[in-house]
């Protein structure tokens, strides 16, 4: 090999006096339902517990996401009924801190 110095050595000096770039915007976290309601129910399920979440106002796709994501990470079974998430057996306690995870503002026991 030459003994020759790389082409932009040079510019390696100036690096320290460029003026501040622009950063790339934080990512903007997806805000969540503003408030779910979570209880539990026998009615009509032949005395067996089940979680209720309802009040999250989301579209029919977003729902049916949420429930089989629930569904999935807490290891019980459900689905969509109407406007509400329900989930086999009583997750109240667990389900909670997912809600929130997921942007939930006000997480409210019925």
């Amino acid at each position: 090999m030459t003994d020759r110095k790389h082409p932009f050595a040079a510019l390696e000096g100036l690096r320290d006096k460029l003026p501040p770039g622009k950063r790339p915007p934080a990512a903007v976290e997806k805000k969540g339902p503003a408030r779910a309601v979570v209880r539990l129910t026998r009615k009509g399920r032949a005395g067996k517990d089940a979680t209720v979440i309802e009040k999250l106002e989301l579209p029919a796709a977003e729902l049916e996401r949420w429930s089989k994501e629930l569904k999935v990470a807490l290891g019980v079974g459900g689905g969509v009924e109407d406007d509400a998430i329900v989930l086999q057996g009583d997750c109240r306690a667990r389900v909670e801190p997912m809600l929130v995870e997921r942007g939930v503002r006000k997480v409210v026991r019925g």
